[in-house]
């Protein structure tokens, strides 16, 4: 017995030290909730020794759900490099298409019950390797059954280019005591006229007509002009770049506070990877615009992906102001670097109000 008891006292305090959470993060407020925001993980999934990287990012969100009060994640898209090709262009990857979409599905994966994550489709989810046509592996790999989470707050979707219920085009409802009810709202690549026009009306429905609505797509404003896409060289039809966009649905939506973007992005500073603008809508109501893209800041094209750069969204409880904070949880989980782990410049660090 004593022998059993000196050991019990050896194993206690390994038992009960276990790991200092990497780096956790807090909201400003405690009545506060937050969405995180990924921007273009391609570049992670794209060479096997990037991949880590993002599942860094998915199961440190996973970490921090309770923590951050996180009621949603947000994906701008493009989250292999190629949909469907088996043929490697080793000049700018590694990966195989289904590699990279398995990649994309294990690191979402760590999100499963846990959290609803909100993808918004980009080009390099269609076609061949650049958005030749409208098919998408999308559905195969994110069937609406794999995230218990989404039975809970998806109330509305409108079948993809191929006639396929999918998750591409969809709508998410929250609720908060501070904020009352929003609503996500996602789009495919390039939406398609009746795409903008069921989003359209479903702002303008009875049920969704006093939510503050939040649209996700993948293309709508270019890198530090913070001007809208159009005319873009990509072959998918039929089509609406960011300046149709906003003109068919953003602009005589009065309830779309917020529009969110990723896409474009040039290798340079920090500053080359992100946008910001504010317009009035037909109501006269002020749409924050929002492009975040991280793909190019790990070291270029073919750098490691992103530095794990991400954004915690903070819905403080005055139901109107986003706190908007630039992170990233692969300097985080290190004492060494973790002094490099939050961007605090302008672009970076800043408010949105949500009217």
């Amino acid at each position: 017995m004593r022998r059993l008891f000196f050991l019990a006292t050896l194993l206690c305090p390994v038992i009960l030290m276990g790991q200092d959470r990497a780096d956790r993060q807090h909201l400003d407020n405690p009545e506060s909730f937050s969405m995180i925001l990924y921007g273009d993980p391609q570049g992670y999934t794209k060479y096997d020794i990037n991949q880590p990287i993002f599942e860094l990012t998915t199961l440190w969100t996973a970490d921090n759900v309770d923590n951050l009060n996180i009621k949603a994640v947000l994906c701008t898209g493009d989250i292999v490099e190629q949909n469907d090709n088996i043929t490697l262009d080793r000049r700018m990857l590694n990966q195989t298409s289904r590699q990279m979409w398995e990649s994309a599905s294990r690191s979402f994966a760590r999100l499963d019950g846990k959290v609803p994550y909100i993808i918004s489709c980009g080009n390099h989810e269609y076609g061949y390797r650049h958005s030749e046509n409208g098919s998408t592996h999308f559905p195969e790999y994110f069937p609406v059954e794999r995230n218990s989470k989404w039975n809970e707050c998806l109330v509305s979707d409108f079948k993809n280019r191929d006639g396929v219920s999918s998750l591409e085009n969809a709508a998410f409802e929250f609720e908060d005591e501070h904020w009352g009810k929003l609503l996500v709202i996602c789009s495919e690549f390039a939406p398609r006229d009746e795409v903008l026009e069921w989003a359209r009306n479903l702002c303008a429905s009875d049920a969704y007509k006093d939510h503050k609505v939040i649209f996700i797509t993948h293309s709508f404003l270019r890198e530090r002009t913070a001007e809208r896409t159009d005319n873009e060289p990509y072959l998918i039809s039929p089509r609406n770049w960011g300046k149709g966009v906003w003109d068919k649905l953003i602009y005589p939506s009065s309830n779309i506070v917020c529009v969110i973007c990723g896409h474009t992005g040039r290798p340079g500073e920090f500053e080359d990877s992100v946008a910001y603008r504010e317009d009035k809508n037909s109501a006269g109501r002020t749409v924050c615009q929002m492009m975040f893209n991280v793909q190019i800041v790990g070291g270029g094209w073919e750098g490691n992906g992103g530095d794990g750069w991400l954004r915690i969204l903070e819905f403080l409880p005055d139901g109107k102001t986003v706190q908007v904070k630039t992170y990233s949880p692969l300097f985080g989980i290190s004492p060494t670097t973790r002094h490099l782990a939050h961007r605090t410049g302008a672009c970076d660090q800043f408010r949105m109000v949500l009217e």
